[in-house]
């Protein structure tokens, strides 16, 4: 068996890099490599087509194993992470009988969701009674003023029904900044009440209270660089307060759990988790812990918010599918998968069991928790991973100069930094370089999505968290929102505008270019009329004309674009909108006769539409 690997292999000598970008150079033919084969990130670095072993000769977090400091490979030898499920209490009973439910399909993790007035014992008895809370990992998220309270209340049920408590684990979600980043209200005094929760938390050795939320800087369309650089920032803040405060580093940090959100950028999410714990076990070391067990970072995975949609809402799906298999893959604790309709209604039983089955089938039929850390050893993986951590490692960096994270936080420089990287991703989908499938590329021509709206609600909490602003706060504004606005716009218009597809000319660009029109146009909600062709300008316009079209698009190619649109053009006589279909050389003899409207691939699609609304007099 020796003898044959060494006569196969002996058939493929080694290639070097000069050699490769030899042969990548010639068949560029003249085309810079940088322009056309590396890949620009929104991260602040760059990424080549292609790596090597000698990308890796300098990077010293390829030694470490699974559970190994600093635990870029994981904090623990194996690749278990719970499944879980959130539940928003409004009936205690019957988020009780829920939660039973769900434990028997494959649940090993519950999320309760409740309002700080309703935290009280008998509450906490009824929603958890027949719950195993030995086996069953447990988090609570309430109003932050009433954390301490429902600690102390677990606590007291929990010994109450003979469970022993250094078995129990789960979480209780105090966030000390989610005031000022979502609400614009100062986090006043919230050492002080991070202490008070710390103190009550150690009556539940294994919950995890202090709560580092960046799914909200994800939700909000932050570049995975910024959610992770932010979060560590965020975690040390707390660190440093509280051991400041007196606390010991250790008590601290087992005591912190970051919830990450997941984007859709598939490799880069399993960087981010690789790199964040990397860096939060460098952060907490610097604390000189007791124990090395301080530094392993406990994550929490949910999908993102921000590339859900509500057009073409199964498409979700597959957004979600491929988040949680990043997630997988990168080693998190547990992890969310929010059911496909989340954006538009309250989630049914049918959307529910779907984001279950989610996870259940990455475990049982793709056995990805059979494997820890399946790309270590990829250069493409480490070589992100570590780009990833530079770039996340100089703005904590920037973030301490600045005092730390809640002193950039008070003054809206967080909040504005994410809103403006999200202005960056919703232009990139305004003009396709960003696809949401769906919503800016192949929408469902015939949907419609009024009835599915719902308007937004208030906290209603009673904590006095929707009293005016007094810094900026974040924009969870999704990706597709001024598309779905759009097209939401032209429904309720009550008016359906006609695409009327003039083809006519080469074949392939005719029906390449119909096919691109069509797209086009339907992601505003217009209705698109295709033609396979026609064999004279005036016989296309007369059928556009008979069709009741408010646009003619004008599909051919280039070359007969300066015989074929100025007919057009004259024979529709402002009957109806007209079109181009391209960007031919000859735009410019075009315009000179008036023919203004243009659309490619250089296009800015929502804006373009956006005026094409206000011409047919929908607001």
């Amino acid at each position: 068996m020796t003898a044959l690997k060494e006569k196969l292999f002996s058939e493929f000598p080694p290639v070097s890099t000069e050699e490769w970008m030899a042969k990548i150079t010639a068949d560029l033919k003249g085309v810079p490599f940088e322009k056309k084969l590396v890949w620009k990130t929104g991260e602040g670095f760059n990424v080549n087509p292609f790596y090597r072993e000698e990308d890796l000769k300098d990077m010293k977090i390829t030694s470490s194993l699974p559970g190994e400091f600093p635990f870029v490979r994981g904090t623990k030898k194996d690749n278990q992470w719970k499944v879980r499920q959130n539940i928003d209490v409004v009936d205690f009973a019957e988020a009780n009988k829920k939660a039973l439910d769900l434990l028997e399909k494959g649940v090993s993790a519950l999320g309760f969701h409740f309002k700080g007035k309703e935290v009280n014992a008998e509450n906490i008895a009824v929603l958890l009674n027949g719950i195993c809370p030995e086996s069953i990992e447990l988090n609570f998220k309430t109003c932050n003023n009433k954390a301490d309270v429902l600690i102390g209340l677990l606590a007291e049920y929990l010994k109450g029904i003979g469970a022993d408590l250094e078995k129990c684990f789960g979480s209780v979600a105090y966030n000390p900044f989610k005031k000022p980043l979502i609400k614009g209200h100062e986090a006043d005094n919230w050492v002080e009440q991070a202490a008070a929760v710390l103190k009550a938390g150690a009556g539940l050795p294994r919950y995890r209270v202090l709560a580092v939320d960046a799914c909200y800087l994800n939700d909000a369309g932050a570049y995975i660089s910024q959610e992770l650089g932010y979060a560590l920032a965020w975690g040390n803040e707390i660190i440093a307060k509280l051991t400041e405060a007196g606390f010991k580093v250790d008590e601290v940090a087992k005591k912190i759990k970051f919830n990450f959100g997941i984007s859709a950028n598939y490799f880069m999410e399993i960087a981010k988790f690789r790199a964040a714990r990397w860096l939060w076990a460098e952060i907490v070391s610097a604390y000189t812990p007791e124990c090395e067990c301080s530094c392993k970072m406990a994550i929490h995975a949910q999908t993102s918010a921000w590339n859900m949609t509500v057009y073409d809402a199964h498409v979700n799906l597959l957004r979600t599918q491929t988040e949680a298999m990043s997630a997988a893959i990168a080693g998190v604790d547990s992890m969310t998968v929010a059911p496909f309709d989340d954006t538009y209604q309250a989630p049914d039983d049918f959307s529910e069991r779907i984001a279950r089955n989610q996870q259940l089938l990455l475990k049982e039929e793709c056995h990805f928790d059979k494997v820890t850390d399946p790309s270590a050893g990829s250069y493409y993986i480490e070589v992100l991973t570590d780009s990833l951590a530079e770039v996340a490692w100089k703005l904590f960096l920037e973030v301490e100069d600045k005092g730390g994270f809640y002193a950039v936080v008070k003054t809206g420089e967080v909040q504005q930094a994410v809103n403006a990287s999200a202005t960056a991703r919703k232009k990139a989908i305004a003009t396709r370089r960003e696809i949401l499938l769906g919503t800016n590329q192949y929408p469902n021509f015939t949907e419609t999505a009024a009835s599915k709206i719902m308007d937004g609600e208030a906290c209603g909490c009673g904590c006095g968290c929707d009293s005016e602003v007094s810094i900026p706060t974040l924009d969870f504004s999704r990706g597709a929102s001024e598309f779905e606005a759009l097209r939401l716009a032209t429904e309720r218009s009550g008016k359906t505008p006609k695409v009327f597809m003039l083809t006519i000319g080469n074949l392939a660009m005719r029906l390449a270019r119909s096919q691109f029109s069509s797209n086009f146009f339907a992601c505003a909600g217009y209705q698109v009329i295709d033609n396979l062709g026609f064999e004279t300008v005036e016989a296309g316009v007369e059928a556009a004309i008979k069709a009741g079209a408010n646009i003619v698009a004008l599909c051919s190619s280039d070359d007969e674009y300066e015989i074929y649109a100025p007919a057009a053009y004259k024979a529709l006589a402002g009957k109806a909108e007209f079109v181009v279909a391209g960007a031919p050389a000859c735009m410019d003899d075009l315009k000179a006769q008036g023919i203004t409207e243009f659309i490619n691939v250089k296009s800015n699609v929502l804006e373009t539409l956006k005026a094409f609304n206000t011409k047919l007099g929908i607001a």
